[in-house]
Order: structure tokens, then C-alpha cells, then sequence
């Protein structure tokens, strides 16, 4: 034993650190992120709290999604739900009601015909469930997609009341869920009520006049002179605006730290507890902040996509002609694309599918991939299968395309800045006080919201697949 002490010729590692100081470093956390949406997003300070978009008036809406609720694992139609479709409009709810009850459930499997073009148009279908591909012929014989719809969309619904052929093929993506009506049951419920098939019939002629009066998104159009000589009359126009604007209201988030005056006291170095425990709180805050700004039910990105910028896959995997679809629709100075780490991997792998790897450009100090020149900035937020970090590699997600900026009629963050107490802009921490149990107590608030001035400002891809995975020779 002794033999073994004398052997050392060198003090232990072990007995030398009873002597040192250690470095450390500040508490760490997995849970926090770079937040690139939040960096991109441009910030207008509120000074009463309350933002109102004030929009154009729209005369002519477009036709909205139908719900189809699930009732006994069967889908089914209720009467007011067919109100948002324009043939039906006019009828009264009782109506409705019944002609719900005539409604009958089809199935079609995946690459199977619904319809073609031609055919009798002797039913009106509403898709319950799964996609669809609405195409036609060109004048050089080929497939040309028209459109794709999703469960809510419908097709044939002036055919119910006017009788014509088919002029469109329509392709089951995948195995679909139908809920249709055949134009007997419909025509016998409208000759069963005195004056109904003209009320139908006057409201469709007067949606038909608002059309040729109103521009490609529905607002009044302006009637506008041009000639090159001679003295025409120039009519006089105004430009109405909405009746009711919509008004968003800074949404409040809170939390209170609390830390015992002792720890505060004799435990405060290297590092200052109470800084420490802010900093580590206002990070959890900021990446709730960000879910929300996404996923909110009132203000979050998702939630106020417009039906008309909502666009399926075309396979599943988000390929590069589906972000060509986007573009096409947020063509008016997009700023960047908003996806899942995930599903910009998902994104990659179809690109190097075709052989047409995405560039990449230089941002914050990291490297993101980019798609014709726009960068696919990665967010956990945009969740797969409503989780923020997935156990696999499968699962369905969403894609947004954005254009940013009040000036530009885009997306923009709402804040309230100079608040007593400021922390960080719109962030205030306030000392509550000590209480009996000598506990320090700090109350953490955030004000913040969201809004979207147009609804061509953002598009999103729905229902991406990120488990496409592709075998090479």
C-alpha cells in the first residue's frame, strides 16, 4: 500500500480540484429554438391595443368549404351546413333540412372515375372524404389538371337544377367518401313546395349579373375611361369599403417567477439566480409565443388561411410542382416559405428525386435551402399530426408560403412597446413582492397578436407527407 501512495510522483486530478474553480456554464434547454418566423416577421407597436384591417368591400364571395360531421362512424349532411353553397342559399331552413336526409353515401377507390366528361350530370356530389383531381383535355390531347379538391369541396351543383352533361372528368386520388344527390330526389323536393324553383332560379340569375359586375376577387369594378381622341362621358366611381372590419385585440400571456430570497442571497455566483430564472422563463414564453402566432383558433397563421389559398398535394409528398402551386398563388412578393424540419427534409429528398437539388443561401449565420430564390424556413410549430417533435418518420404537416409586411398587404406581428418595466420589447417583469415564506415573486407579461391584411398574403399546403423515402440502383 504504501508502496503504491510513494509511486506517484505528481498530485491526483481528484485532489487538485478541491483547490479549483469550475467553469460553468448557464443553464441549457432542448426545448428553445431559433425562431426564424418571429426574426422575419415585421412588428407594428400598438398604441391602444387594438389593430382593425380595414379591407376593401367585397360584393361577391367565393363558395366556402362544407363541414360533414361524423354521426354513428357514418358521414352525414345537416341542412344549415348547405347554406354556404350558392344554389342553395335562398331556401329556407326547413327545406334544407330535408333535402339533408336525401343525401346518400358512395365510395370510390383510388384511380377509379367518378364522372366523365359527357355524362348525364344527374348527381351532385360533396366530398366527405379524401382527394379528388378535376381535369380535362387539351386541344393537343393532353391530361390538363383543372383543379383538386378535398373533403368540404363539391362539384355539379348547377346540373341539379338545369340538367346538362358532364364537362370535366373527375379522377379519385384516393379512396374517396361521397355524400351525393341525385337530381330526381332534388327536383321532387322542389316541386313539393309551391314557388321554390323560382326563388332558386331568380337568386342564381342574380348571382350571375353580380359576376360580370364584380372583379377576379369579388370587389366592385371601377369603371375606368380610356380613348385616344373625341369626348366620351367619364363615369364616377367610389370605392366602399367593409361595414364590420375585423379588429384583433393584443392577446396577454403570464406567467410569475418565484425564488427564495436565500437562494438569491447566498447563491449567486457565477451566475445571478433571479437573471437566470427570467431568462430560462422568457424562453419558454417566446416558443409559446410562436405556437401561438401559428396555431391560435382566432389570430394563429394556420386558422386564418383562406379556403381559396388552401391547396392539396398532389401525391402526398411536397414536391417541387407543389410549391410551384403556392408561388403561383402568393405571387405578389412572397418572402418565404414556413415548414416543418421534417418536411423540408421530405422536400429534399424529392428534389434530389428529379435531380434538381434546391440552392442554398446564407441567413442569420445558418444555411437554408431555398426554392425559386425563396427560403424554406424550418419551424417546429407546424406541427406533424398536431405533435411538435414526432417519434417516427411519417406523419402529415402543412406548408405555408407568407408575404410579410404592412405595406405590402402581407402578414405582420402586433406588439405594444415602452410598457413600465420593459424587459425586452413588449415584455415587462414586474417584483410582485416578498411574500411570508421570504419567496420572491416576479410577474412575467407579453402582450403580442397576429394579422393577416389580405387573403392572398399566405397559402398553405395541406395534408404533406413526410415519410416518402425513395430507393437508387
Amino acid at each position: 500500500m504504501n508502496s503504491e501512495i510513494d509511486s506517484k510522483q505528481s498530485l491526483d486530478i481528484q485532489q487538485a480540484r478541491n483547490l479549483a474553480n469550475t467553469t460553468k456554464s448557464v443553464p441549457q434547454m432542448e426545448s428553445s429554438t431559433p425562431r426564424w418566423f418571429m426574426q422575419m416577421l415585421p412588428w407594428v407597436n400598438l398604441e391602444a391595443g387594438i389593430y382593425r384591417v380595414n379591407r376593401r368591400k367585397t360584393v361577391l364571395r367565393p363558395g366556402i368549404k362544407v363541414p360533414i360531421p361524423a354521426q354513428g362512424g357514418a358521414e352525414k349532411i345537416l341542412g344549415a351546413h348547405l347554406k354556404g353553397i350558392s344554389l342553395f342559399e335562398n331556401c329556407d331552413d326547413v327545406f334544407l333540412d330535408d333535402l339533408a336526409t336525401k343525401f346518400q353515401s358512395e365510395r370510390f377507390s383510388m384511380g377509379q372515375m367518378v364522372m366523365s366528361k359527357g355524362d348525364p350530370a344527374d348527381k351532385f356530389y360533396i366530398l366527405a372524404e379524401g382527394k379528388i383531381e378535376v381535369s380535362d383535355v387539351s386541344d393537343h390531347g393532353d391530361k390538363v389538371r383543372l383543379s383538386m379538391l378535398t373533403a368540404g369541396d363539391y362539384i355539379g351543383e348547377i346540373a341539379l337544377l338545369r340538367g346538362s352533361n358532364r364537362t370535366a372528368n373527375v379522377e379519385a386520388l384516393t379512396p374517396c367518401v361521397f355524400l351525393a344527390l341525385s337530381r330526381l330526389d332534388f327536383l321532387a323536393a322542389l316541386d313539393a313546395i309551391p314557388g321554390l324553383r323560382e326563388i332558386i332560379e331568380k337568386g342564381m340569375e342574380r348571382r350571375e349579373r353580380e359576376i360580370q359586375k364584380v372583379n377576379e376577387y369579388g370587389e366592385n369594378k371601377t369603371h375606368i375611361t380610356t380613348t385616344a381622341d373625341g369626348e366620351p362621358v367619364v363615369e364616377g366611381v367610389h370605392i366602399g369599403y367593409e361595414e364590420q372590419p375585423r379588429e384583433l385585440s393584443l392577446h396577454s400571456m403570464q406567467t410569475v417567477v418565484q425564488i427564495h430570497t436565500r437562494i438569491a442571497d447566498l447563491y449567486n455566483t457565477p451566475h445571478d439566480q433571479v437573471q437566470q430564472q427570467l431568462r430560462l422563463t422568457v424562453e419558454d414564453m417566446k416558443e409559446r409565443q410562436e405556437w401561438e402566432m401559428i396555431n391560435n383558433p382566432e389570430f394563429g397563421l394556420l386558422n386564418n388561411v383562406a379556403s381559396s389559398m388552401r391547396v392539396p398535394t398532389r401525391k402526398g409528398p411536397p414536391t417541387p410542382d407543389d410549391l410551384d402551386e403556392l408561388l403561383s398563388m402568393v405571387w405578389k412578393e412572397p418572402a418565404f416559405f414556413l415548414a416543418h424540419p421534417k418536411a423540408i427534409a421530405a422536400f429534399g429528398r424529392e428534389c434530389t428525386r428529379r435531380g434538381v437539388p434546391p440552392p442554398t443561401v446564407q441567413m442569420f449565420g445558418s444555411s437554408f435551402i431555398t426554392w425559386r430564390g425563396y427560403p424554406l424556413l424550418p419551424c417546429d410549430k407546424l406541427l406533424v399530426d398536431g405533435k411538435i417533435k414526432t417519434s417516427g418518420s411519417s406523419g402529415k404537416t402543412s406548408i405555408l408560403l407568407i408575404r410579410v409586411g404592412e405595406d405590402k398587404q402581407g402578414v405582420i406581428g402586433l406588439h405594444r412597446t415602452g410598457l413600465p418595466c420593459e424587459y425586452q420589447p413588449s415584455l415587462s417583469v414586474r417584483l410582485m413582492g416578498i411574500n411570508q415564506k421570504s419567496i420572491e415573486e416576479y410577474l412575467v407579461t407579453m402582450y403580442f397578436s397576429l394579422a393577416v391584411l389580405t387573403d392572398d398574403a399566405v397559402a398553405c399546403l395541406e395534408n404533406v407527407e413526410i415519410g416518402n423515402y425513395h430507393e437508387y440502383k
